[in-house]
């Protein structure tokens, strides 16, 4: 009887599940592999991308620089490989570098509390919350881009940000779970700055970004050539999203190299690679872009693919995703 109950209920499951099955995900999975990199791309384009930038290396091999679609959608610019782009979280792998350096100086502390470099703030649990807890998202604080409508307001300061989660309760105990939070990374940001006494992008291109030769690496898009900068867009919102500042801009080339040095320990002195306490790749989302970071420790392969269209359901980000491990099955392959 339990096997007959069980039959009918994956019989009658079956097609309902599939009627909720996101088939652009789903076809963009099982189409055959084009002939090449550039042909993956332009595929890209017919679900919906409006412009994709890819950099892949290895070592022993060069580069591959692509672009596909549009730098700019409403003049028909073609994109450019070495175009500039929002990194959004990507960034975070940089943060964790400076502050990797600053701890191993003894200048901060992993192991310190969030109270005891921010006296001032009124959070939950912050005399019990380390700096090591916000780097791997283990504080239990809210999220302050969560807050309704944030995404489509301006870029706020560091109070305004904070007041957003004024008041509300921890999600959990320091250090008991995990949850992807940006306040985590406003606060070490702002507790580098202070001891730093000046930006830690600044501290953190001098002592890394300039050695390695990185100069298209900015700390903003107001620092930023303007025109270099590619467009965003975000499906159901037709106005471009390339004015609204969200941190980090980089070219696809510059981002490969500082992962590549992450990975292979050429940031560090064995000492601080001891103390590096996150992840070795990362992704990224600001309205209007979405960018992906990754290394491969089994062929030293690192591939960056950024793609300028986001979209309110995450479709996109699913979708970048799907494109990104055919990339990589098409590079290996040839």
């Amino acid at each position: 009887m339990g096997k007959k109950l069980l039959r009918l209920f994956l019989f009658i499951g079956t097609p309902i599940s599939l009627y909720f099955v996101p088939w652009l995900i789903v076809k963009a999975w099982i189409l055959p592999l084009p002939d090449s990199l550039q042909g993956q791309l332009n595929q890209a384009l017919d679900h919906g991308f409006d412009g994709i930038l890819l950099h892949i290396d290895q070592p022993g091999k060069p580069p591959v620089q692509l672009a596909a679609g549009y730098h700019n959608r409403e003049q028909q610019e073609p994109a450019r490989p070495n175009a500039l782009y929002k990194i959004a979280s990507i960034s975070k792998l940089y943060d964790v570098v400076a502050l990797t350096k600053l701890a191993a100086q003894g200048t901060l502390s992993l192991d310190s509390s969030l109270a005891t470099y921010l006296p001032e703030i009124n959070l939950p649990n912050a005399n019990r919350i380390t700096l090591r807890n916000l780097v791997q998202h283990r504080s239990g604080l809210p999220n302050f881009t969560d807050a309704p409508g944030f995404w489509g307001g301006p870029h706020l300061e560091f109070e305004e940000c904070l007041a957003l989660i004024e008041g509300q309760p921890a999600l959990f105990e320091p250090g008991s779970d995990s949850s992807y939070c940006n306040t985590n990374y406003l606060l070490l940001d702002r507790i580098m700055n202070n001891a730093l006494g000046e930006r830690h992008f600044d501290y953190l291109q001098r002592e890394v970004l300039l050695p390695l030769g990185l100069t298209s690496t900015y700390a903003s898009l107001a620092e930023a050539p303007y025109e270099a900068v590619m467009s965003g867009y975000h499906k159901g919102y037709e106005p471009d999203l390339k004015d609204q500042e969200h941190g980090m801009v980089a070219s696809a080339a510059d981002i490969a190299a500082f992962v590549r040095a992450l990975n292979e320990g050429t940031h560090f002195t064995a000492e601080e690679a001891a103390l590096y306490p996150y992840a070795y790749g990362h992704g990224g989302w600001v309205p209007g872009y979405q960018s992906f970071v990754s290394y491969s420790r089994k062929d030293s392969i690192v591939m960056v693919a950024l793609y300028n269209t986001t979209d309110s359901d995450l479709y996109n980000w699913n979708l970048s995703q799907v494109v990104n491990g055919r990339l990589l099955k098409i590079y290996r392959r040839d």
